[in-house]
């Protein structure tokens, strides 16, 4: 594994990538809301993200794909979005866009990223476009597969061929999940087909509705451990490592994947 290979967990689906000396931003949303009543229950890292070489975004709801957060971003970094979105992130005055679908594969650096699928609906409500919804894997030194939004889809079996880490989401963002999502349970299952060497629980912990802290404030904590828990059962030869969210692993990982 590469020396300078770090994964930050900013928050929610936001990961910073360092791999390979490139620097991939996945999802990211940076401000201390979401849509006005879905509030940041973690402060925004004070520090800056610096030049990136890539932005991946797997779908545009509101909670991965904000135009103000990409606004805060290097003004010509080059954004990977699913296909039928370019047009309207060049609308808003992004250039440096590439469309992709399932199968494209994208070369920055030693890094190859390859377009998965996703079993989610991405439509973005009201008046936005219907664009496919999309995951990553990431190849280096270190592999990494990115699945943004999804449930448990045929062609995971795939990604089981020396995979080193499954970015995986084991909640959202309010009290309840919708389809094509995945809980802890469900979560651990998916691990047992992707059969990576190591997993990290994502989409948890960072945005919950205006006033349900106090009632539901164990759904901003419990589902990273629930999720460990039930890896234990389905998927004991997977290391599980839980970043809290402004978080960084480096050495950590290193240790994990020579396991």
């Amino acid at each position: 594994m590469h020396p300078t290979t770090s994964i930050t967990y900013i928050g929610h689906a936001t990961l910073l990538i360092e791999i390979d000396g490139v620097r991939i931003l996945t999802d990211p949303t940076l401000r201390s809301h979401v849509r006005g009543f879905i509030r940041r229950q973690t402060p925004i890292p004070a520090w800056q993200l610096g030049k990136l070489d890539l932005v991946l975004i797997s779908h545009l709801h509101f909670d991965h794909f904000d135009l103000p957060s990409l606004r805060l971003l290097e003004p010509h970094v080059q954004i990977a979005i699913p296909s039928g979105a370019a047009s309207y992130l060049r609308h808003h005055g992004f250039q440096n866009v590439r469309e992709v679908k399932v199968g494209d594969r994208l070369q920055v650096g030693a890094v190859e990223i390859i377009v998965t699928p996703a079993k989610h609906k991405g439509r973005r409500h009201p008046f936005g476009p219907d664009s496919e919804c999309v995951g990553y894997l990431i190849k280096g030194s270190t592999s990494f597969y990115f699945a943004g939004d999804t449930d448990i889809f045929p062609e995971m079996h795939q990604f089981s061929n020396n995979l080193d880490v499954a970015l995986m989401p084991v909640w959202g963002w309010g009290p309840t999940l919708g389809s094509g999502h995945m809980d802890p349970l469900r979560a651990a299952e998916a691990l047992s087909i992707i059969q990576p060497r190591a997993a990290i629980p994502i989409h948890w912990g960072t945005f919950f509705p205006i006033g349900l802290r106090y009632s539901h404030g164990h759904l901003l904590i419990d589902p990273p451990r629930l999720f460990e828990r039930h890896a234990r059962d389905l998927a004991p030869e997977v290391e599980i490592q839980i970043i809290n969210p402004g978080g960084t692993l480096s050495g950590t990982l290193k240790r994990l994947l020579k396991k």
